[in-house]
């Protein structure tokens, strides 16, 4: 009988020490910026009870959560009058890392103080179709400060993401956008009921195009004088300072319907204000107000953002918002808090298609003591040693072997220098260190740690 060969499910991939180099490379930047504005790191389980996760993502985030399977006889006492999923799934795998932040502060508000800042970078997993950056799991890297309504914090998610692409060398624009606006948009077009539908309509602007978008909106109840009113306010143009005004006269009753929106006009003013701390923060990185940007997720009660890579078309590499309303959902109301996730698949995806990943990643050993043999061996270990003390990688060639064969593993695995060693050398307690691009060959006192390491730096 032939064997199988082996898979993995689709939407998932295995990582190879180039691709580990270059994700921890990603990792560890996001990392040190996060920590420059006083996050702190975190963790939370792979799942969560499904009570956590349901009704936190929308209709359509409910949908795409990966359900357990209850362990032992799941099926044993079912009650067939009853739902069966409940009665066999009682956890799911996290969707995103903001509802499991929000019941970690629930569970845990006792011992955290506030504002609580803090970071998580860890897998996620949606039952999504799989196709080009989109995968079923893949990594987030999320920011999130809770327990202030400060338009400060928005300001500081605004130069992370600047200081983070800055640092990777990634062109990016950042779009932002309101819920609050978005209320608007459907008070205005005389369908306040309707918000959940319009903002998700809205939300697939850029991939199915607007005569989609009005199709969907009327699908779902809303009338034609209302669509035509939502149509005008995505197709203004300008500045933020045209958009913004035309906006105020729209919700201040100039538009066809007349109706007035108070809380689109919080929105505007936010909005406002949050442009003007990052004029006068000095973001480097273009930032507009993108009113078409919705965001699906039923939790944001306040700005939302979203970020693009100027030079390589992926979708969005990063977005988030202000959530009012989640802990609440855990029996924490009041306590308010915004935060953005960064999509490090997506990055690393930009990353290589730009080619901006730095050269030297592939380089994890530095040097390699090839061996001649069992004497040439035990001579070299204690330098191995001495050198890795000293934080240098180096490897020893685990077996006597003919030399073509080492010098192609080093070949293969971009090691830039290779000491050859035999009696001589032994004899006279002198190491031969070669550079291996340049062919530059020198030799060492055994014992000049500091020579060899000037030599391979």
């Amino acid at each position: 009988m032939a064997i199988q060969k082996p898979s993995i499910p689709k939407g998932t991939r295995d990582f190879g020490q180039t691709d580990m180099a270059r994700r921890n490379y990603i990792f560890d930047t996001i990392r040190s910026v996060f920590r420059t504005f006083g996050y702190q790191e975190i963790q939370t389980p792979a799942m969560e009870n499904l009570s956590t996760l349901l009704g936190k993502y929308g209709e359509e985030g409910d949908k795409l959560l990966f359900r357990i399977l209850n362990s032992g006889d799941a099926f044993a006492n079912v009650d067939s009058s009853k739902p069966l999923t409940p009665q066999v799934c009682e956890k799911g795998l996290r969707y995103d890392l903001t509802v499991p932040f929000a019941r970690f502060v629930v569970q845990h508000q006792n011992e955290i103080s506030f504002p609580f800042k803090r970071f998580q970078i860890q897998p996620v997993w949606r039952a999504d179709r799989p196709q080009k950056g989109r995968y079923r799991e893949f990594y987030q890297c999320d920011v999130d400060v809770i327990g202030s309504r400060s338009q400060v914090n928005e300001l500081e998610l605004v130069q992370m993401v600047d200081a983070v692409f800055g640092k990777l060398g990634v062109r990016v624009a950042i779009h932002i956008n309101n819920r609050k606006v978005l209320t608007g948009f459907a008070e205005i077009a005389g369908a306040p009921d309707k918000v959940v539908d319009i903002t998700v309509a809205i939300d697939k602007l850029d991939k199915i195009g607007i005569e989609k978008v009005k199709e969907e909106m009327a699908e779902k109840g809303i009338s034609a004088e209302g669509i035509a009113v939502i149509e005008q306010i995505l197709s203004l143009e300008g500045g933020f300072a045209e958009k913004l005004a035309a906006m105020k006269a729209l919700f201040e009753g100039g538009s066809a319907s007349g109706i007035t929106s108070e809380t689109g006009l919080k929105g505007l003013s936010e909005l406002e204000e949050l442009f003007g701390l990052i004029d006068a923060a000095g973001v480097k990185a273009p930032v507009q107000m993108d009113l078409s940007l919705a965001r699906g997720l039923n939790y944001y009660t306040g700005a939302i953002f979203e970020v693009k890579a100027l030079d390589w078309e992926i979708g969005s590499i990063c977005g988030g918002g202000r959530y009012d309303n989640l802990t609440g959902i855990f029996g924490l109301p009041d306590l308010s808090g915004v935060g953005i996730s960064f999509g490090a698949d997506r990055i690393y995806d930009v990353l290589t298609g730009l080619d901006l990943f730095p050269s030297a990643l592939e380089q994890s050993t530095r040097l390699l003591f090839a061996v001649m043999g069992d004497a040439e061996l035990r001579y070299v270990l204690p330098l191995a040693k001495a050198l890795r003390e000293a934080g240098v990688a180096v490897e020893v060639y685990p077996e006597a072997a003919k030399l073509k064969k080492q010098f192609d593993y080093a070949q293969k695995k971009a090691i830039p220098f290779i000491s050859i060693n035999g009696s001589t050398e032994i004899e006279g307690g002198t190491v031969n260190v070669k550079n291996l691009e340049t062919g530059e060959q020198k030799a060492f006192e055994l014992s000049d740690i500091s020579g060899i390491l000037g030599f391979i730096a």
